[in-house]
């Protein structure tokens, strides 16, 4: 008498029978796939914190590149410093600075054009209420007036977050850090500015609110502003627009698209920060408490 199969499972090692069609047998609920080492479940990577490393306005004591300490010390943008180090102007310990991606842990021993670099300061921030006909830069060589003939003496050394067009006039914010200008500066951070523009001509707001999807002129791409028309009298109008970007003479190439004349514009808002009722020409600090909150809502 035949006796029935037996349902013990084969011994540990033994390779498992496959039925006479030569298929694999199915796999059962109870069965369970061999773990491989590379199967591992991978431990989850720390989370740092964005809070520290957005907002923190003192550093831990650690290396950080050359470029980047001297930038936050207020020396100059990242960029500009790169091209410094290129032309051989900056020294550690009295020897050129190859590459601007030399490890240090201070200044201490760095030079600019044969002058120690002062070790940084906590950052700062202020408000500029820029007027029209005077430039957002350091000098001009043909002899207009710029931000600095204008900025109270006693100020530190301070650079602008972003510029203003030589006509363009209202707020322009400036910091002694250059780290954190170039936070301010990149669109992938998506602070918002905010302009009010005089304009002659003719547009409806069904046109400007088309400028909400965004919109190619030329060639170059601007992203979404959200436009507002104002008040009209005549064929004068005062246009609110906000956009995030801010490219060269953005505001201006938009409107004179639509064939508007921009006869007066006016930045009114630069994220949290509004020009208000600040008179031209006047500069006002934010208060650090204020600008460690700011510094805190950043995108990394």
């Amino acid at each position: 008498m035949a006796q029935p199969p037996s349902k013990r499972p084969p011994a540990k090692g033994t390779p498992s029978k496959r039925p006479a069609s030569g298929k694999p047998a199915p796999r059962t609920a109870a069965s369970k796939p061999v773990r491989l080492k590379w199967d591992k479940p991978r431990k989850p990577k720390p989370q740092r914190d964005d809070a520290q490393s957005k907002g923190a306005l003192e550093r831990k004591d650690g290396e950080e590149r050359i470029a980047k300490l001297l930038a936050r010390a207020g020396v100059a943008s990242r960029r500009e410093i790169e091209r410094m180090i290129a032309d051989g102007r900056i020294t550690l310990n009295g020897e050129k600075v190859e590459t601007p991606a030399t490890l240090l842990k201070s200044l201490h021993g760095v030079a600019v054009d044969g002058q120690p670099v002062k070790q940084p300061e906590p950052t700062k921030l202020y408000l500029f209420h820029k007027p029209a006909n005077c430039l957002t830069a350091e000098r001009d060589f043909s002899g207009r007036k710029t931000i600095y003939d204008i900025l109270p003496k006693d100020l530190p050394r301070l650079m602008p977050i972003g510029r203003l067009d030589l006509n363009t006039e209202g707020l322009l914010l400036l910091t002694n850090d250059g780290e954190f200008k170039r936070q301010m500066e990149l669109p992938t951070t998506g602070i918002e500015r905010t302009y009010r523009a005089r304009a002659f001509g003719d547009v409806s707001q069904a046109e400007l609110e088309e400028l909400i999807h965004g919109i190619e002129i030329e060639g170059v791409r601007y992203s979404k502003i959200d436009a507002n028309l104002e008040r009209r009298t005549g064929r004068n109008q005062w246009i609110e627009l906000t956009l995030t970007e801010g490219k060269n003479r953005e505001v201006r190439r938009v409107l004179e698209h639509f064939g508007l004349e921009v006869s007066r514009l006016i930045r009114t808002r630069y994220g949290p920060f509004e020009l208000a009722d600040m008179p031209a020409g006047a500069v006002h600090e934010i208060r650090r408490v204020d600008l460690i909150n700011f510094r805190n809502t950043l995108k990394a």
